[in-house]
Parts: C-alpha cells; sequence; structure tokens
C-alpha cells in the first residue's frame, strides 16, 4: 500500500497539532500550519524539495510574523478592569468616620469598610474619598 507524500504532511501536521492543544505553545500550531502547506504542495505535484522548501519558508514566516504579535498581545494588560481591579481610583464616600483603623464607605452602590492609607488621617461622614486598593474587605482610601 503507497500512501500519497500529502498524506504523510497532513499526518505530519496533526502529529504536531497534538502538542499545540496539550501545551498550549503556539509555535507547533505554526509549524502544523507549514505540514498542511506543504501537503498543498505534494497534492498539486511539487516535488520533495518543493514541499521542505515551502514547508521551512512557512513555518518560519509565521513565526516570525505572528508569534512577535502574540506576544506583544500576551504583555499587554488588559484593556478593562473587572471585579476589584474596576473599584481601583474610584470615589467613594464616608458613612462613618475613617481612620487608620477602620470605618465604612458607600462605593460603587455598596457599604465597605474601609481605612486610611496614611494612618494619621481620618475622614469624617459625607467627606469625599479615593480608593487607594482593596485589601480582601477593606478599601483602602486616601
Amino acid at each position: 500500500m503507497d500512501i500519497d507524500a500529502w498524506v504523510w504532511w497532513l499526518i505530519g501536521a496533526v502529529g504536531l497539532g497534538i502538542p499545540l492543544v496539550l501545551t498550549a505553545m503556539p509555535e507547533f500550531g505554526m509549524f502544523s500550519a507549514g505540514a498542511v502547506a506543504a501537503a498543498v504542495v505534494a497534492a498539486v505535484g511539487g516535488g520533495t524539495v518543493a514541499q521542505v522548501l515551502v514547508f521551512a519558508a512557512v513555518s518560519v514566516a509565521l513565526i516570525a510574523v505572528v508569534r512577535p504579535i502574540a506576544m506583544r498581545h500576551r504583555s499587554q494588560s488588559p484593556q478593562f478592569a473587572s471585579g476589584v481591579d474596576a473599584l481601583r481610583g474610584r470615589q467613594a464616600v464616608v458613612l462613618e468616620r475613617v481612620d487608620g483603623n477602620g470605618g465604612r464607605i458607600k462605593l460603587a452602590g455598596e457599604i465597605w469598610s474601609a481605612r486610611a492609607f496614611d494612618t494619621t488621617m481620618a475622614y469624617e461622614e459625607g467627606q469625599q474619598v479615593d480608593v487607594v486598593e482593596i485589601d480582601g474587605a477593606t478599601a483602602v482610601v486616601m
């Protein structure tokens, strides 16, 4: 039983796709795409040298172009904050006196326990404060 070269390239593409799924390393996907391109060359009658050259060229081109873009996107912080990260920098209203030991504020429509960032400062009822960070279930304000 003689198997055509394009079938071997497709088997190679699937073989390279398995580590992509298991390790989440996009480089394997790029090599897999190169193998698919080589399978196309084999299916249209290209020789072994042409198949290998197309495999190498497509794989290297994808790694050279796509990988830097993916790394740049991976290193960027998200464009929006959610959860407690979204509360940093927001303003709140003091409900009960807030000092270094504690107090209560109204933040985003909810009542939060709070403490002053600067332990020597105190904020009285009705004052607006800025949320510096969230420490557990306590908002640190100034």
